[in-house]
């Protein structure tokens, strides 16, 4: 495989960690920092990046580009994305990895489109490079471009021709995964608030063991994301409404994301983070932060 330059924009958890993989299996990744945070330089320069000047900059030096970024930046990016792509009379493949309902990854590429470049919707299920094997869903007219990344630190895995294919199997499985945390970080402030917290966590104890471990794994960490999660859920609930099923459920999530960005530990990041936050001190500060009626 030859060398590519490969675009991403942007260098966060999973951005970053992806570039590094490209670069560990000799391609180039390349990003644009402008205006980014100071945390977005770290990871960049951890993932061996090349910062380039501008966006205008980034689509003429790039083979491909993969947008990773809250979803809620996805259409917003492929619009500014486009006007530099007409700047510059160059027209690269581009990618949106992003957590967005099948409509919104239509909206994008019919951006991208317009502008005569190619599109292809990708969704991402699984953990970053470097801690597991990602899994890249595709679909579109034409997955090759980055079924050509495939084996670089992650699978790629065609899944349709038409875009929002591949978003709708990401938007149905983080609606179990994400989907699962919140519900339980729910029942979890509603006990403590009606003052039956310990006798239901001793009951959990003996009959639902398993989720119980689930829980003290992924309850007290939730916050450092809940605030790019927030919009994740809102495309789950949308996307679930476009297939005639109740979005409620993950309105619901996306409200409990809301309560957890407004505690302390959402100022934290997965470098910071307490790892030795246990369940119990995690949902007394939850339960203070809930406005009580609300919902």
């Amino acid at each position: 495989m030859s060398n590519l330059t490969v675009a991403i924009v942007a260098p966060g958890d999973m951005g970053h960690a992806v570039g590094r993989a490209l670069k560990e299996h000799g391609h180039t990744p390349i990003t644009c920092l402008a205006g980014r945070s100071e945390r977005s330089r770290r990871l960049a320069e951890a993932g061996g990046f090349r910062d380039v000047d501008d966006m205008k900059t980034l689509v003429a030096e790039a083979d491909i580009i993969l947008s990773i970024l809250p979803p809620a930046s996805a259409l917003d990016l492929a619009r500014e994305t486009a006007l530099a792509m007409t700047a510059m009379e160059s027209f690269p493949p581009y990618v949106d990895c992003n957590a967005i309902s099948p409509s919104t990854a239509k909206a994008v590429g019919n951006e991208i489109a317009a502008v005569g470049a190619p599109f292809i919707d990708a969704g991402i299920i699984g953990l970053a490079p470097g801690k597991a094997t990602p899994r890249f869903y595709v679909s579109g007219a034409d997955t090759t471009p980055m079924e050509a990344l495939d084996g670089c630190g992650f699978s790629v895995v065609p899944s349709g021709d038409e875009p929002g294919q591949a978003s709708a199997i990401k938007m149905c499985y983080a609606a179990l995964t994400k989907g699962t945390w919140t519900l339980h970080t729910a029942l979890l402030m509603a006990a403590k608030s009606l003052g039956v917290y310990e006798p239901l966590k001793a009951e959990f104890e003996h009959s639902q063991i398993a989720d119980l471990g689930r829980m003290e794994a992924r309850v007290p960490f939730i916050p450092a994301d809940s605030g790019r999660w927030i919009g994740e859920m809102e495309e789950i609930a949308a996307t679930f409404r476009e297939a005639g099923v109740t979005g409620g459920f993950h309105d619901g999530a996306a409200e409990v994301f809301r309560v957890l960005s407004r505690t302390p530990f959402a100022d934290e990041t997965r470098e910071s983070m307490d790892r030795s936050r246990g369940l119990d001190e995690a949902i007394a500060v939850y339960v203070q932060h809930l406005e009580i009626g609300e919902g």
